[in-house]
Order: structure tokens, then C-alpha cells, then sequence
């Protein structure tokens, strides 16, 4: 494979605290993630880790997007075909697992009836899917992170976000 390997990284802050307005003016609270490339020696440093394992947030963005005094968790990815990784299958591969309701199959069954289609939700429906186990590996291509302890910067002002949190303060040496 040409070019350099590298993951997405998606980090999720969670903490009920943070509030955000959004797009459309609302302020929301809690849930805000942003996405960041890794790739060099932070990629080889993901490897072989799993899922629920704890990573220092220095290896996640370059330069000044580094997420330096953060401690993130590894909640979740998917390889490059979008199949999940799910937490209880062992290794880096690809396993073909029966699953009821969860990650990696939503165990609705659709039905039509006089041309509408109706979604059933049946106790005990299972599924044969194909998944990918907890480990990453250089088939992954996402990766889902979760803040666990955070840093001295705010991630929005991190990420470069201008509508970031409402509790962000400027300095008091800035003026308007």
C-alpha cells in the first residue's frame, strides 16, 4: 500500500459540564467530538492496543492540536470497509460472530405491508455478521476516543473551535 498509514481519531468529550453552542444557536450540554488525523510514530503507538485501554492524549494531534495533559480512552473504530469493533471478540481480525441487538447489528427486521415498510423489533432475533475483534491493528482505520481526565486547555480552544464552549474565558490580558 502507497502512502503513509494513518488513523481518524474521534474525540468525544463527555463531561456534563462542557456546554457548546451550535450551528444553528442552541446551547448544548456535554456530547461535543472532534476529529483528528493521526499518522507517524503516534500511529505505531495505537497499535496493538484495545479497547477500554487508557492513552496519554499527547500522542493524539501534531503541533499545538496536541491533546498534551489529557488522558483519553479507546471506547470503539471500524476498519476501512466500516465493519465495527466490538469489545468482546479477541484480536486484531476479522470474525464471523452470531450477535443480537448491539454494536455492529441494530436487530430490527423491516416488513412490507401494502406498500409501507414497518421495523419490528423481535426478542431473541440474531444475525451472523462479520466484525472485527478489540485490537488495534493496521486495518483500522477509526478509532473512537473518550476523555477521562483533561488537560489545562480547553479542547475547543485546542481544535481551533469558535463556537466552542459558553464557559470559556478569555484572558485577562486580551482585550475587545
Amino acid at each position: 500500500m502507497a502512502g503513509e498509514q494513518s488513523f481518524k481519531a474521534v474525540v468525544n468529550n463527555t463531561d456534563p459540564k462542557y456546554s457548546y453552542v451550535d450551528k444553528r444557536g442552541n446551547t448544548r450540554i456535554g456530547g461535543k467530538a472532534w476529529s483528528v488525523d493521526i499518522t507517524g510514530s503516534n500511529y505505531n503507538h495505537f497499535l496493538g492496543k484495545k479497547i477500554g485501554d487508557s492513552v496519554d492524549g499527547m500522542f493524539v494531534g501534531e503541533g499545538d492540536q496536541s491533546l498534551t495533559g489529557y488522558k483519553l480512552e479507546i471506547t470503539g473504530g471500524s476498519d476501512l470497509t466500516g465493519r465495527p469493533m466490538r469489545s468482546d471478540i479477541d484480536g486484531g481480525g476479522v470474525k464471523s460472530v452470531l450477535i443480537t441487538a448491539g454494536v455492529g447489528y441494530k436487530g430490527k427486521k423491516y416488513v412490507k405491508k401494502k406498500g409501507k415498510t414497518y421495523r419490528y423489533k423481535y426478542d431473541g432475533l440474531r444475525r451472523r455478521r462479520n466484525l472485527r475483534g478489540n485490537v488495534i491493528s493496521q486495518d483500522t482505520r477509526q478509532i473512537s476516543l473518550k476523555v477521562v481526565e483533561f488537560g489545562k486547555r480547553p479542547l475547543a480552544v485546542i481544535f481551533g473551535d469558535e463556537q466552542g464552549p459558553a464557559n470559556v474565558e478569555k484572558s485577562s490580558g486580551e482585550e475587545e
